[in-house]
């Protein structure tokens, strides 16, 4: 009988934002026998040192790499808004990635179509392929598949016209999901609310929060038509208190 060689595994670097979505995306991925997930990265504002629209500082994503027990490469660029510092900082990344030998990287998209087609057609350009384990999900099902699958997160972030104050700092729940307003999607998907995961079956261990308050601040953002769209934002202050065992 002939040896038969175990094929190797797809290695994988997860483009990480510390939310819900990236959270159920790498529980999919870290499940699925072909993808071997390497490292993580994430994208931080240079001033901020947060995590774009996210609010999220820097040491609390590294908690969380830390719980996951993956290294963390950081990535950062000047500023919100300046597409050409974010691929300038990303094509060094991926310089790195290459000489590693990964050529995958994994998203948590679900639904937005051009995104996606930026993602591919960017990694393509460098011979990268892109990942999307929750593609085409219906974002009502998925939400309630994330809270059933005993993940924990809380919302850092949303737009102050769709999300009232008081919810900023709550936990993501089915309570949360029947108060949201009408045409607002269940996972946030055109960016309506976002969040910051601290427990799940990814985890090692929980992380221990603390709310600081909430925090408002105001952005334009560039359109396609060359117009700017003001939107002003919620932000939760989130400090860690360490982690704690589930």
């Amino acid at each position: 009988m002939k040896n038969q060689t175990t094929p190797s595994k797809i290695k994988v670097s997860f483009s990480w934002s510390g939310g819900k979505d990236s959270a159920f995306a790498l529980w999919k991925i870290q499940n699925d026998s072909i993808f071997e997930v390497r490292r993580l990265h994430t994208t931080f504002g240079e001033e901020t040192r947060r995590v774009g629209l996210h609010g999220i500082h820097e040491d609390l994503i590294m908690a969380q790499a830390d719980s996951l027990g993956l290294p963390l490469d950081k990535i950062f660029y000047p500023a919100i808004g300046d597409n050409q510092a974010y691929e300038k900082a990303m094509n060094k990344y991926l310089d790195v990635l290459e000489s590693e030998g990964i050529r995958h990287i994994a998203f948590g998209d679900i639904f937005l179509e051009d995104l996606r087609k930026y993602r591919e057609e960017k990694l393509a350009g460098r011979g990268f392929h892109a990942i999307f384990p929750l593609w085409k999900m219906d974002t009502t099902v998925l939400a309630n598949d994330f809270i059933k699958a005993g993940f924990k997160t809380l919302i850092c972030a949303a737009i102050a016209d769709l999300i009232s104050k008081e919810k900023i700092g709550m936990d993501f729940s089915k309570e949360f999901l029947e108060s949201l307003p009408e045409g607002v999607d269940p996972c946030g998907e055109n960016g309506e609310f976002h969040s910051f995961c601290y427990a799940g079956p990814i985890f090692e261990k929980a992380l221990e929060l603390e709310a600081g308050g909430i925090l408002s601040k105001s952005y334009d953002i560039p359109l396609a038509t060359g117009a700017v769209d003001k939107k002003h934002y919620w932000f939760a202050a989130i400090h860690s208190l360490g982690s704690k065992s589930h």
